[in-house]
């Protein structure tokens, strides 16, 4: 079956809990490890195949195509929210266009992970199987999550299969960012902004939700603290000199 080759990274938020350092530029902006956040997804996007990148911009818009200007060997096309944040769902519907009928990376600018054994968009890439699934959503364990202040997102089971939480238990795995998903995924959308929650929602329902383990350390950088665990631990694990 044919891999993705298009991607969506998402750009268009705020940034609110990065303040300070998002104070004069956008959050995918933010360098950790010498290296800004939108790079790092970009870096592994094009290490995976991906050859035309769609990035949704609405903070700062114009830092980012500047910054983005210097980018070479792939496509990058730009989905314009400045009249309003659409929300994850939402932003992704507004870019449909882009991908025709072939399933594609969605991947936020926020997340960055030390791979384990193997790649993961490229285990990703293998363990996808439109014939079965809406959506493949990486999934990573919480025993190595930085910088996650949540209680789990998702049960997978032995099948790779989702479902949500129930009450008062608490997942071994979070959401960091990267799903591979089918254009069918997007079909019937609500109207305006909305949550990408709303169609896994619906893909759980039919049992088409599913999930691959990430083999590595995922660190969410969603603020300054973040940032500064994320820098020590990789500076941790550079080669000395």
């Amino acid at each position: 079956m044919s891999s993705p080759r298009r991607a969506m990274i998402m750009a268009a938020g705020l940034g609110t809990r990065m303040r300070p350092l998002a104070n004069d530029l956008p959050k995918p902006l933010v360098k950790v490890g010498g290296k800004a956040l939108i790079d790092h997804a970009m870096d592994r996007l094009a290490a995976a195949g991906v050859t035309t990148m769609v990035v949704n911009l609405h903070y700062k818009a114009d830092l980012v195509k500047e910054h983005l200007a210097r980018r070479k060997g792939f496509e990058i096309v730009y989905s314009d929210e400045s009249d309003g944040l659409l929300g994850t769902g939402g932003g992704v519907a507004k870019a449909l266009s882009h991908f025709g009928s072939e399933p594609f990376f969605i991947h936020n600018s926020d997340t960055v992970w030390v791979e384990g054994y193997g790649a993961a968009l490229e285990r990703m890439k293998s363990r996808w199987d439109p014939a079965d699934m809406d959506a493949l959503l990486l999934m990573a364990p919480m025993v190595t999550a930085m910088g996650y202040e949540g209680t789990g997102d998702f049960m997978m089971d032995t099948a790779g299969r989702l479902t949500r939480v129930p009450p008062s238990r608490v997942s071994p795995f979070a959401y960091p960012g990267v799903q591979i998903v089918h254009p069918r995924l997007f079909e019937n959308l609500p109207s305006g902004g909305f949550s990408t929650n709303v169609l896994w929602d619906r893909a759980i329902e039919k049992e088409r939700l599913f999930g691959v383990r990430l083999d590595g350390v995922w660190i969410h950088v969603g603020t300054p603290e973040a940032v500064a665990e994320a820098e020590a631990y990789l500076a941790d694990l550079a080669p000395a000199v």
